[in-house]
Order: C-alpha cells, then structure tokens, then sequence
C-alpha cells in the first residue's frame, strides 16, 4: 500500500483480521470471501455517499463500522462482514483510500485462495501472458480498456476469451483490472496484479525484453544474476519484441538495465544528432 499511515494502519489490522479469521478455510471459501469483499469495493466506487459516511472523521470508528455492518449483514459471510468493518473502522484521509483497501484486501484473499489451491505460480504467469496478447491487439487493448464500454461487456469478453483456459483466480484478477486497480489503466493495473501476485511468492518481478527467446540455460543464468542482486529470487516475465534487434532490457520495478541494440543505435544516431 503506498497511502498515508493511517489507511496503512487501517489496511493492515483488516488484513490481520481477515488472515486470523480464514486461517482454516479452504481455498474455495477463501474465494468466496475475496469475491464479496470486491464486490463491496464495486459498491464503494460507485457510491461516494457511502465512501464518505464510511470515512467521515466525525464519526467514531466504531459508528462507521456498526453502519457498513448494517449494510452487509446477511448478503455477504460473517468474514466477510468483520474485515471490512474491521477497515472502515479505522482512519482514512480521504474516500478514496477506503476504495483502495477494500480493492487491496479482496485482492489478497484471491491470492491467498490460489496459494492454497497450489496455483499462485499458475496464475502468476497467465496474468502476465494475457497482459502480452492484450497489449499486443490494438483493437482488444481498445476494448478493454475503454470505460465507455460498460463494464459488463468487458468482462463478458475476458469471460469468453479465458474460459477453460486460465485458472478462476486469474479471470477474477482480470476483471478486477478493468476497473481500474489502485486508480490506474487497465494495462498498468493488470503489471501491478502480477507483481501483487509475485510479491504473495516472496519474489521480484523482472520484465525482461528481448529480439528472441532466451534459452531455458539463459533464463537461469539471468535470473541467478537477478536474485543476487536484488537479494531475493527473481520471477522473469520475458517479452519477445523483434523490433530490439538484440542484447537484453531488464526492468526491475523502478530500475532499468537497457543493453537491447536499438537503445545503443538510438544513442549513436542523437550523438551524431
């Protein structure tokens, strides 16, 4: 989470709260609970009325608690009710940062029910394959991300495209980045979704680009030299783009390692330039 301490604060006694209180619940009652909880995040979205009664400092934690638990009582689970209670109790600066942690902790029940499925790799990577044929179809990048087009529709065309072919968690996680994740586009949200899921694997994500596909010996090689580096293993997400002509681009998060030939010829022509 990057807001303030007090939704950082808030953010993680709901998460405690959740953890403690599915502890021994199957991955499919994890799934059941990560679904209600972004439903209630689809709620806040679209009402700010409730997202600002929800976090109105005026109010005791305790009265804005009793509020969203009058709301949910009996549509949802009782987890599912005491987590988000348990988050709109606490303190946040502004409505917003309420929607994110609710979006953050159903996330992070999704992920957990695919840890405990024994798929959090899975679905790791066919978020990041998915991200690569998105990006790469002008016309279904369009689609996706256009908020025009009611979200229904995009997530009837992510149903059909993913069906059968990808794990549940993962359609979900989808769905969850065509509403925009954390506040961001669709393509950014569904990077930060990979990197959310990385993170539950205790790994770094590095993208890696390159003119054609490294070897499977390349690949442990570079991941070695990654995890060394970065004091942690590394989970590659590697990008076949032609167009680099040769060498490698790595980015981990912030940093950029570009040694691709086109960047080199790039340098050359504004040198001369």
């Amino acid at each position: 989470m990057t807001s303030p301490s007090v939704s950082r604060e808030a953010y993680g006694e709901a998460s405690d709260r959740l953890v403690a209180d599915t502890a021994s619940a199957t991955s499919a009652q994890l799934a059941t609970v990560a679904d209600e909880i972004l439903s209630v995040a689809g709620l806040l979205r679209t009402d700010l009325r409730l997202r600002r009664a929800l976090t109105d400092p005026s109010r005791p934690g305790s009265d804005r608690a009793e509020l969203i638990g009058s709301l949910l009582s009996g549509k949802v689970s009782q987890v599912t009710v005491d987590s988000v209670a348990t988050l709109v109790a606490g303190r946040f600066a502004r409505p917003g940062q309420l929607l994110d942690a609710a979006e953050h902790l159903g996330v992070d029940a999704l992920l957990a029910s695919a840890e405990r499925d024994g798929k959090l790799a899975e679905v790791e990577d066919e978020l990041f394959r998915f991200g690569q044929i998105a990006t790469g179809d002008s016309g279904l990048a369009g689609a996706l991300s256009d908020a025009n087009v009611p979200l229904s529709v995009r997530v009837k065309l992510v149903e059909d495209l993913l069906k059968g072919k990808a794990q549940p968690a993962t359609v979900r996680l989808v769905e969850v980045a065509l509403t925009g994740f954390g506040g961001r586009g669709f393509a950014a949200s569904l990077n930060r979704l990979v990197e959310a899921t990385a993170e539950k694997r205790d790994r770094e994500v590095a993208y890696v680009t390159v003119a054609k596909p490294l070897t499977d010996a390349e690949e442990q090689s570079l991941a070695a030299k990654l995890s060394a580096l970065y004091g942690r293993d590394v989970s590659l997400k590697v990008d076949v783009v032609p167009a680099v002509l040769g060498g490698v681009s790595v980015r981990v998060g912030s940093d950029l390692y570009d040694g691709t030939v086109l960047r080199k010829l790039n340098a050359a022509k504004q040198a001369f330039a």
